[in-house]
């Protein structure tokens, strides 16, 4: 897709007029950037942040028993929650490789509300509609509504601000009025800090951005692009599709069987993810932490003298620990473990760095 071709949300004037700088992200044209990613990341560690995420997808599935239908498709079990919570889950293929994964909000047993990653929406909305039975439908709502995640320990604050309802549990979300638009308010992120994802209508986007600016910025937070979305979510060890996740990458390999309803009579992938559970994955997802200066980023090879153990799938230089982090598929026939120390060609050159168990900070969600 050119940059002539790229989509951009509901606000793209409003960043422009922040001076944000932009670049491509699955088909979308993204602020990655206002004052400075490392401001911004750490804007969202020490107070409150803003994202503007409206290119995330969104669909809807309809109709009599639509929750068990979309329960005997995703790998996670929809019977653990209740309408009113949300859960992380997996759309997988036969061969148990990931379509993408998303997040899927109970709204009653007849209704679901999805909320995919961008590139993949139109495939994980085809897949479903291939299989819908008579009675459900399943509708790509990417333009329907826009999403923004206010992120960070005063992040309820802000919420507050507005009148927008705070007291919930993660994954719990409620649907609340502002100025006369309805907004669902849900207690989700992607930065591992106490934080909420708004979900206005498309239309609406504006009003409700500046509003939850204004009081960001009041709260000594500020506005955040996608470069500090992914130092938060790489210090979490948060999967990124077509990095830790993809059609070669399984669930398994990615450290999310947690995502996975073994139990479930059913869901796409499941003989096959059984296999691969029963014979152990090939690789698993290890944190590597940069012992050594030295920049990570994906696509480098993780070395133990001169045998080749894995590669890495993201890197970024980690703004609250002032040193360089990777996310790594390792194999597992190599032994390594967390403690162990590796090594990752970077450019020609050996960087030492420490095996470790993400996430690589403190989990602060609940």
């Amino acid at each position: 897709m050119t940059d002539e071709q790229l989509l951009q949300g509901p606000i793209h004037a409003v960043h422009v007029e922040l001076g944000a700088t932009f670049a491509p992200f699955g088909g979308w044209e993204m602020p990655v950037s206002y004052a400075g990613t490392v401001g911004e990341h750490t804007a969202v560690r020490n107070a409150v942040g803003i994202f503007d995420v409206s290119h995330l997808g969104k669909a809807t599935v309809k109709g009599t028993g639509a929750a068990a239908f979309v329960n005997s498709a995703l790998t996670n079990d929809l019977e653990r929650i209740r309408p009113g919570k949300a859960q992380y889950t997996l759309c997988c293929t036969p061969e148990g490789g990931v379509i993408d994964d998303l997040i899927a909000y109970y709204v009653s047993d007849d209704e679901m509300f999805l909320v995919p990653n961008a590139a993949n929406t139109a495939a994980v909305v085809a897949e479903l509609q291939k299989v819908a039975p008579e009675g459900i439908t399943v509708t790509d709502e990417h333009r329907g509504y826009a999403v923004f995640a206010v992120q960070g320990p005063r992040s309820a604050e802000v919420l507050a601000k507005l009148g927008f309802p705070t007291d919930m549990e993660y994954m719990a979300y409620a649907d609340a009025e502002w100025d006369g638009r309805q907004i669902r308010v849900c207690r989700t992120g992607y930065t591992g800090e106490h934080g909420y994802e708004l979900l206005p209508k498309w239309d609406d986007a504006e009003p409700l951005f500046r509003a939850l600016l204004a009081e960001v910025e009041a709260a000594d937070g500020q506005a955040a692009g996608l470069g500090a979305r992914d130092t938060l979510r790489t210090e979490m060890g948060y999967p990124l599709h077509g990095h830790e996740l993809s059609l070669e990458i399984s669930p398994l390999q990615a450290r999310c069987g947690w995502a996975v309803g073994w139990k479930k009579p059913e869901f796409w992938g499941k003989s096959a993810l059984e296999q691969e559970k029963a014979a152990g994955p090939r690789r698993l997802l290890l944190g590597l932490k940069g012992l050594d200066r030295g920049v990570l980023r994906q696509g480098q090879t993780v070395l133990r003298g001169d045998d080749q153990v894995g590669e890495t799938t993201s890197g970024t230089f980690s703004p609250t620990l002032k040193l360089g982090i990777a996310l790594a598929l390792i194999d597992t026939a190599s032994g390594i473990q967390p403690g162990d120390i590796v090594e990752v060609d970077v450019r020609g050159r050996r960087l030492r760095c420490e095996v470790v168990k993400p996430p690589f900070v403190e989990v602060k969600t609940s």
